[in-house]
Parts: C-alpha cells; sequence; structure tokens
C-alpha cells in the first residue's frame, strides 16, 4: 500500500506547489480565475442539461436538444474567453515594463486582466441564470438586470469612464 501512497502524494505535493506559485504570481487574478473556470463548467453543464429539458419539452422538434456541434461551439467559444484575458494580462505586464522603462509608477498590474476576467465571470453568471429559466426555475429579473449592470459598470471602466 506504500508504494501507491508516495507517488499521490509527490503528486500532490507538485500540485500545491504549483498552485502556490501560481497564487503569488497572479495575486488577485489567480482566485477570480478559479471562480470562472467553475462557471464555465457550471454553464457548460447547466446548458447541456437546459437544451435536455427542452427536449423532453419539445420531442419532435429537432431545433431543441443538445447538439455535440453547439456544444463544440460553446467550448471554443470559453477557450476564446482565456485567450482574450491572456491578453489583457500581458496587455498589463506590456504596460507595467514600459512604465518602468519611462519612470512612471504603475500600482495596477492586474488591471485589464482583471476587468477582463470580472466582465467574463458576470457574463457566465448570467448564462447560468438564462440556462436555469431554460429549465423551468424561475429567475429574478431583478437578478438579471443587476449582473447586467455590472457588466456594463466594468465596460465602462474599461473605456476610462467614471
Amino acid at each position: 500500500m506504500e508504494k501507491y501512497l508516495k507517488p499521490f502524494m509527490l503528486l500532490q505535493g507538485a500540485l500545491a506547489a504549483a498552485i502556490a506559485w501560481l497564487s503569488n504570481k497572479l495575486g488577485i487574478l489567480f482566485p477570480m480565475l478559479v471562480i470562472l473556470c467553475f462557471l464555465m463548467a457550471a454553464d457548460y453543464i447547466t446548458g447541456m442539461l437546459a437544451s435536455k429539458k427542452e427536449a423532453l419539452d419539445h420531442p419532435d422538434n429537432s431545433a431543441y436538444g443538445w447538439c455535440s456541434a453547439k456544444g463544440a461551439r460553446g467550448i471554443l467559444k470559453k477557450v476564446g474567453y482565456m485567450a482574450v484575458i491572456a491578453v489583457a494580462m500581458t496587455l498589463d505586464y506590456v504596460i507595467m515594463i514600459l512604465a518602468g522603462q519611462v519612470g512612471l509608477d504603475v500600482r495596477k498590474s492586474v488591471f485589464f486582466g482583471l476587468l477582463a476576467t470580472a466582465w467574463y465571470i458576470l457574463n457566465e453568471m448570467l448564462s447560468i441564470a438564462e440556462n436555469a429559466g431554460r429549465m423551468g426555475a424561475n429567475v429574478p429579473e431583478w437578478m438579471l438586470k443587476y449582473i447586467a449592470v455590472l457588466k456594463q459598470k466594468i465596460d465602462d471602466k474599461g473605456e476610462g469612464a467614471e
């Protein structure tokens, strides 16, 4: 039994070290990215469940139901989200490096990466709520509006509006 435990403990230690390193390097962005990943998985699952419910409600209509092409598009879209966040994080890094070269003190080193991540978190929350509505759950309209307002505030902040 011990010979199986040792590799597991090594893997666990390596994973903990990698998470600690990422957390140290990314700061506040790390927990935001973890939340986003969980929400993306939840959105995908709730989307599949909503499609299944619609297929049960409309058994003779092939427009309803889960489709592997739609699922693949959803996964590709989420990969695109991560690419946009990577671009935003790179922009933060370039601004920080360039500001240092010209003697400016830039304190917000994760501004664009954080904004993009927060925007996608709100987008996923909205999508999950919409999927819940498609499954038959009553979704409070105020909640959908509040999420939309928060997304707009992030858009405004990214555009420099106050």
